[in-house]
């Protein structure tokens, strides 16, 4: 696992000096404290900052081939490198280290880009090859690996995060309109954009070419929603137990030691079962709670670590929410209102003092529908053509009852009269348009619910599919690479930390993306099969246990220990003149929620969320700084060519 980043100059541009790439590698010391590499030559520069996983005293990068011809550096896991490195050996390919990046590397040799479809992990990779003067950047299937970045005629940019690409002094920094009205419909900013005109994030599953100054891009691997499997239940019960297996175990590989989050729900109990199959210790888990009860789920974990005889440590945290919230804006570089967020990193800071990598359950919901927006979809689905008279009759009985039961109905009836796709992501987004439209001339207009990947050709809209896998495909191509992922990604990373997610495994997802409904939701409730195949090792309650998620008492902190930064943040003559919401309608939502006369503590969180963001990146100058200022020191390797 590291931290990558790098500047290629088009052909007739000189590369900067040495010192833009130790400041591009520096600032995101924490995604590898272990070493530094810094690649040099007359028109590139590729560093890394690496946390040491796989092979710790070998595999230093940057990663040579051809005689020096080709560089790489790369950020990531591949779970099925070894099999991969015995393909290479027999085709006569030597290898120098014990690690995956080579294996990547020589791969690469063989096969070029076609070498991505064979990697079964997560990744962010870059390679320089002098021989033809191009870069090659490419992303894992899933999203798991960020990788920004920003082109012209002169050069490329690229990073794990943002903040690298600001280190290089003309990186764009204007507001980019259509990711400020995605943020406020959403809550995060969806690929391909970034919160920056002129940045962009490569989407998962692609590869881009870079080379005379101009750029390609290519998708090379997709999920097939069909055809389904033509399976009974015991069936279809054995074919998951197998594919679970194998992607946990896959997911051991490590030097180092390592353990798992442990909600007590079932997509982590599922995973730390599995660990404890195939381990001859006790898994390490990990939880953590909040004072106020109905946020917290210790007592859940304690029920599955007591059962699966893990090694189990837990925190009740009661944290300083200003500061943590500043932390979280420098980590995510871009606006974040996943509150969810912040119990992430609280989790990560716990387990990072025991181990240096964990697996978690992300992935779960989307491959075996267990989000209740899902169900709540199918419901209204099956209205078919009644759902138009239906919408019309709720909006009509809520324009009689001026009450908030009233306003719910017109807003179900509103919600009926959208075409599908918006229709189900009006329940993703996290504010209406009605709301964007009075937070920011900018959002809330006929566009409000429109991502960005569905203008693309390559977007797999699951069209003709059931109502079930349309919406795992938006969900695929959004919720979970830009939301669910990003989170777990840089908050991991801002604890050092190495989090990997089983349930994505290309196998395993394929295969449960290719269950008929039936097999996914049964009798009203969501994860059939998962839920039969976990009653083998979990105890009963956790089949029955309702989706709590990764909740933070936030309504009460914007009336307690976040409400005055939230007034100060408001009343603040930045916020005031920089025109990106309208402050008076903030400041309102702020008063409305102190007083108790309604809850906006998305909204707010949203808003605070951006202006502190705009704060730290716009206002002040992101260049040659971490958050603590100073980078982690670490041995550092320079080749200059």
């Amino acid at each position: 696992m590291c931290g990558i980043a790098g500047v290629v100059m088009a052909p007739g541009y000189a590369a900067p000096p040495a010192a833009l790439g130790r400041a591009m590698t520096d600032v995101i010391s924490h995604r590898g404290p272990d070493e530094a590499g810094l690649h040099h030559d007359d028109q590139a520069l590729l560093g890394m900052r690496r946390l040491s996983i796989i092979d710790t005293c070998g595999s230093q990068q940057p990663l040579y081939g051809e005689g020096g011809q080709v560089c790489l550096v790369f950020n990531g896991e591949i779970y099925n490198y070894r099999d991969l490195r015995e393909e290479l050996l027999a085709a006569g390919h030597a290898f120098a280290s014990q690690g995956d990046g080579e294996v990547v590397l020589q791969a690469f040799l063989r096969y070029g880009e076609r070498c991505f479809e064979k990697l079964d992990g997560m990744f962010a990779v870059a390679i320089w090859d002098r021989r033809d003067q191009s870069l090659l950047l490419a992303r894992d299937r899933f999203g798991e690996k960020p990788l920004y970045y920003s082109f012209n005629a002169q050069r490329l940019l690229f990073g794990s995060e943002l903040k690298s690409l600001l280190q290089s002094p003309d990186c764009p920094r204007a507001i980019e309109p259509d990711a400020l009205r995605a943020y406020l419909a959403y809550g995060y900013v969806p690929s391909p954009l970034s919160m920056l005109r002129g940045v962009s994030k490569l989407p998962p599953a692609h590869w881009l070419r870079y080379r005379d100054g101009t750029v390609e891009t290519r998708l090379y691997w997709r999920p097939s929603l069909g055809p389904k499997h033509v399976m009974d239940d015991t069936e279809a019960e054995e074919a998951l137990v197998e594919r679970l297996d194998r992607a946990v175990a896959s997911r051991l590989v490590s030097d180092v030691p390592f353990g798992a989050f442990l909600s007590g729900g079932l997509d982590s109990s599922v995973v730390v079962a599995l660990m404890a199959r195939h381990l001859s210790t006790p898994v390490q888990t990990f939880t953590i709670g909040f004072r106020e009860a109905a946020y917290s789920e210790l007592e859940d974990a304690r029920v599955v670590a007591r059962h699966l005889g893990t090694e189990h440590r837990e925190l009740i945290v009661d944290p300083d929410a200003v500061s943590l919230l500043q932390t979280l804006v420098w980590h995510f570089d871009e606006p974040f209102a996943d509150s969810s967020a912040v119990p992430t990193f609280l989790v990560s800071q716990l387990a990072r003092q025991h181990v240096k990598m964990v697996l978690t359950g992300d992935g779960g919901d989307e491959l075996f529908a267990g989000y209740d927006r899902y169900l709540r979809l199918l419901r209204l689905e099956r209205l078919g053509r009644l759902r138009k008279p239906t919408a019309f009759g709720l909006g009509l009985a809520g324009a009689l009852l001026p009450n908030p039961h009233g306003r719910r109905l017109q807003l179900v009836g509103e919600r009926l009269r959208l075409p599908f796709a918006e229709r189900y992501l009006s329940g993703v987004a996290l504010t209406r348009p009605s709301v964007a439209r009075g937070l920011s001339h900018m959002a809330g207009g006929d566009d409000h619910y429109r991502l960005p990947f569905r203008d693309h050709p390559n977007a797999y809209l699951g069209a003709g599919n059931s109502t079930l896998d349309r919406a795992v495909a938006i969900d695929l191509q959004s919720y979970l690479p830009d939301d669910i992922l990003v989170k777990v990604d840089r908050m991991s990373m801002a604890a050092s930390l190495e989090s990997r997610s089983p349930f994505l495994a290309p196998e395993l997802a394929q295969f449960a993306l290719q269950l008929p409904v039936h097999l996914r939701v049964r009798g009203g409730v969501g994860k059939y099969l998962l839920r039969r195949v976990a009653s083998r090792w979990l105890p009963p309650a956790v089949m029955t246990k309702p989706k709590q998620g990764f909740a933070i008492p936030l309504a009460e902190w914007l009336r307690g220990p976040l409400a005055e930064m939230a007034g100060d943040t408001f009343a603040s003559r930045s916020f005031q003149q920089r025109g990106l919401v309208d402050p008076d309608i903030a400041s309102r939502l702020l008063q409305q929620h102190a007083s108790g006369r309604a809850d906006h503590a998305e909204t707010l969180w949203q808003l605070l969320c951006l202006e502190l963001w705009a704060q730290r990146f716009l206002d002040a100058d992101p260049r040659a700084r971490t958050l603590e200022s100073t980078a982690s020191p670490s041995p550092e390797v320079v080749v200059a060519a």
